[in-house]
């Protein structure tokens, strides 16, 4: 049996005799930190053995982390980045210096621990953010910037003791289980804030920032929010970045900031990430040419995909992992400002969200193409139709995502606009890695 054949194997164990909340939602996910805390012990407590920053939040964690990765990279440490969910390959989930973890290593991983993971039953999470933590004690990094799962309080990624805890921002996501008031999310979101470690928080919200500073104050924690002092203002567009000046306290402090990610929220994960290296602690530094490096070349360095990625040209298509209704709003947003002769959007969900939270901010006069994701949890795509249909925006329903991004391709001119987006699971059937 062949390498490929092999990790094909290990991955349909994990698959198969695991819940996966990508694949099946809510009913996988395990509340309680006891497994972790057991996988981890019998690993001999991986995560103790190299240090770490925590990012949780309801958008944008995952494109702070990888600002982050990137430069404390281009300042020349060696770099662990864990994040979920995957988009093509499981692998993404866990990179080095954005090289992803071999498959020698992920087969070996779980051929070594198959009797544990009998004894524990842990959940696909718990194993992997198990393995996760074991590459990267045994590659040697020197930073781990870990982003959180779901939540944060019983998030298995919980277990770290971090020199910095960063929170990006707060709203609605995942309400059946994190709560359904703005203060409830914040309090699971609160729970990675740790005793006398420094949290930053990225946006200040009137409904949260109490639960923050309550928490931060109970735990001795120093805290700050970063747009209280940071402001990015988007100067110019190219295929390749986003060119922002940013201001600290009012004063210009990097003019022609040239960053290799783009999308509507971007500049607020930038203002996230520049106040979280600001409040890096010893013996981390990143200078500001390792800072200009490290964003400049963010995709190369760490392998970032899937958010507002460019598919094609003429007409330019667009995907986006806008998935919950702050992040679609904001998306909706970026797209009317954009030059298009029509816009074309190709959509799907998943079963156990409120597509009419999402559906709301949707244009009407945009040609749909509907889709059900490719796993047990995707919304169906004549479903989706109809509820769309309901809100006044109208398209027709395909059998794949795949076959809906044609249609969209063999109706659009080419100075029309495709977007792909509504779930991370569509995203995942369209991006190129």
């Amino acid at each position: 049996m062949t390498e490929r054949e092999q990790y094909q194997q290990t991955l349909d164990y994990l698959y198969s005799q695991l819940p996966m909340f990508q694949r099946i939602g809510p009913a996988a996910f395990k509340k309680g930190l006891d497994n972790i805390h057991r996988l981890c012990e019998a690993l001999g407590q991986p995560q103790e053995r190299f240090p770490t920053i925590h990012i949780a939040g309801t958008n944008g964690k995952g494109s702070t982390t990888h600002m982050l990765g990137a430069a404390l990279q281009a300042a020349g440490y060696k770099v662990g980045l864990y994040t979920s969910p995957h988009y093509r390959d499981f692998r993404e989930r866990i990179k080095v210096n954005g090289r992803f973890v071999s498959r020698k290593f992920v087969i070996e991983f779980v051929q070594e621990n198959q009797q544990l993971f009998r004894e524990i039953q842990p959940s696909f999470f718990e194993i992997t953010v198990a393995m996760a933590f074991d590459h990267f004690a045994r590659e040697g990094v020197d930073a781990g910037v870990i982003e959180v799962g779901l939540g944060g309080r019983l998030d298995s990624t919980n277990i770290i003791m971090p020199r910095l805890s960063v929170i990006t921002n707060i709203s609605f996501d995942h309400m059946d289980l994190l709560g359904d008031t703005l203060p409830q999310i914040a309090s699971e979101k609160a729970g990675i804030i740790k005793q006398g470690v420094p949290v930053v928080v990225g946006e200040t919200h009137p409904e949260t920032a109490p639960v923050f500073l309550e928490k931060a104050g109970g735990m001795q924690a120093p805290i700050i929010f970063a747009d209280q002092h940071y402001r990015a203002e988007r100067r110019a567009v190219s295929p390749a970045h986003t060119t922002y000046d940013v201001y600290r306290d009012g004063a210009l402090f990097l003019e022609g900031l040239h960053l290799n990610a783009h999308g509507p929220y971007q500049g607020r994960n930038l203002q996230t990430a520049l106040q979280s290296l600001e409040w890096l602690p010893e013996p981390w530094q990143v200078s500001e040419r390792a800072l200009r490096q490290g964003l400049e070349a963010l995709r190369r360095l760490t392998n970032l995909m899937g958010r507002w990625q460019v598919l094609g040209e003429k007409p330019l298509t667009l995907c986006d992992s806008a998935h919950n209704e702050a992040g679609m709003e904001l998306a909706m947003g970026e797209l009317a400002q954009m030059p298009f002769r029509r816009l074309h959007i190709v959509m799907g969900t998943v079963s156990d969200k409120d597509p009419a939270k999402l559906l709301r901010h949707m244009p009407l006069h945009a040609a749909y193409y509907f889709a059900r994701p490719r796993i047990p949890r995707g919304l169906d795509a004549a479903r989706l139709q109809e509820k769309a249909a309901e809100m006044g925006l109208h398209g027709k329903a395909y059998s794949s995502v795949r076959n809906a991004l044609r249609a969209a391709r063999r109706r659009a001119a080419p100075d029309d606009l495709i977007y792909v987006g509504g779930s991370i699971f569509v995203v995942a059937e369209v991006v190129k890695g």
